[in-house]
């Protein structure tokens, strides 16, 4: 093992990060920028990763969380279908029952109107953070940022009465909300037939691609010294006094000053190396490109199916599907096949081909049980944090994770209420 080390003056202003992914990036920018001193460490090679095949959204619109009213009936339907927008396979694994229990008892109307505030004002902060972002680099990348909104096309009555209640509660808590009819979202989509019901269209919302935002990042950090260590899992801590001071690695003993985790869905195996319970599992994702024919113009959400579409010019990319997978990364390509025939389901004439194998995106996003993420404090420790359990939001709530972190990493008072997302809630 090697020993990398460093003079006490040097090593003052030195945070390790572990996690590469877009949370893990976005915080080391914004300590970059209040001069400190970055290592990110990260167990894949940081290349094809969670962060990069997502659909792209941001989206101050999702003000509801995972767990809500209504989600455990949806998912017990769901689950004896292998293509369902929900799935968990059913098995015995103490972590899956646990995860479920705590789910259990967050889906409640208290839980969703306590959690709506803060879900919309960290969204509201990344989406004017992105707008900054893209300002202050609009010479050195294309983001293909399109801040045209988010349309949520629905073909059933039932689903048509929730969208709309919906539409009504994000216009209370000040949110942008239009509910169109059949001809105006051809007057949006005037390219092809779009088989719905109706619609809410989201003025507020926007995309972009996340593998330009992602790959911008590692080439901007790498060019102000960020120093990266792909390929390195972490086997444990060196703890002394409420402090980390060492990351050990397989094959680096790291000094550290402070320590930020920003791990997905691996969070938890790296807390209980630190000696507390995060309860968290990987919701597995997949998403897959199409040439965009004939073309669609608008991003959306086939809200029966919850397959998101990210519209790029000559191409579209279409994703979906929350798979309860621990940690588990195979492609399962029935729920592939869910999502590829939701396609035509709303696009009748869209010009579709199923995908090669080697073409399918595939992602663990980092769920906690009440759909909100973890935020703050390392229970115990006076120099460790966490940014993790995003969700299907993690490029969404990026930017606005990444300043929080380093507002707590620098004792700043942090721009907006964080308690909802204590790490130790659990």
């Amino acid at each position: 093992m090697v020993h990398i080390t460093w003079d006490l003056a040097q090593t003052m202003k030195r945070t390790i990060i572990i996690g590469g992914g877009v949370i893990g990036l976005f915080t080391a920018y914004y300590l970059n920028k209040q001069g400190v001193e970055v290592i990110i460490v990260d167990k894949s090679d940081m290349q094809d990763t969670t962060s990069t095949g997502n659909a792209g959204m941001i989206v101050p619109s999702h003000i509801i969380p995972l767990s809500a009213p209504g989600m455990i009936a949806k998912g017990v339907a769901w689950m004896f279908s292998s293509k369902s927008p929900f799935y968990i396979h059913p098995r015995l694994d103490r972590k899956l029952l646990e995860w479920s229990w705590l789910f259990y008892r967050s889906a409640n109307a208290k839980h969703v109107e306590k959690s709506i505030p803060f879900l919309k004002n960290i969204s509201l902060l990344s989406k004017a953070l992105y707008q900054e972002f893209r300002n202050e680099h609009k010479d050195a990348v294309d983001l293909e940022m399109a801040e045209k909104g988010l349309m949520m096309l629905y073909q059933t009555p039932e689903v048509e009465k929730e969208e709309v209640e919906f539409a009504h509660l994000a216009r209370q808590h000040g949110l942008e909300a239009e509910v169109l009819n059949p001809t105006d979202i051809a007057k949006i989509e005037p390219n092809l037939e779009v088989k719905a019901r109706g619609a809410v269209l989201f003025p507020g919302d926007a995309h972009l691609s996340p593998s330009n935002l992602y790959n911008f990042l590692k080439k901007y950090l790498l060019e102000k010294g960020v120093k990266f260590l792909p390929n390195r899992k972490v086997l444990g801590f060196e703890k002394q006094g409420g402090k980390v001071t060492a990351v050990l690695t397989e094959s680096e003993y790291l000094s550290a000053n402070k320590v930020i985790l920003c791990s997905g869905a691996w969070s938890a195996e790296l807390a209980q190396m630190l000696g507390f319970k995060l309860p968290m599992l990987g919701g597995k994702g997949y998403s897959f490109m199409q040439d965009n024919h004939p073309e669609i113009l608008q991003a959306s959400i086939l809200t029966e199916m919850k397959v998101a579409v990210s519209p790029y010019g000559q191409q579209v990319r279409f994703g979906g599907t929350m798979e309860i997978a621990g940690t588990d990364e195979s492609i399962n390509i029935n729920r592939v096949k869910g999502i590829f025939e939701s396609i035509n389901k709303y696009y009748p004439g869209f010009q579709s081909k199923f995908p090669d194998r080697e073409k399918i995106w595939k992602g663990l996003r980092p769920c906690s049980p009440d759909g909100v993420p973890y935020i703050g404090a390392a229970p115990g420790y006076q120099n460790v944090w966490f940014g993790t359990g995003h969700g299907m939001m993690g490029v969404s709530m990026a930017p606005a994770t990444g300043k929080i972190l380093t507002d707590l990493h620098e004792g700043h008072a942090s721009t907006m209420d964080i308690k909802a997302f204590e790490v130790g809630r659990f």
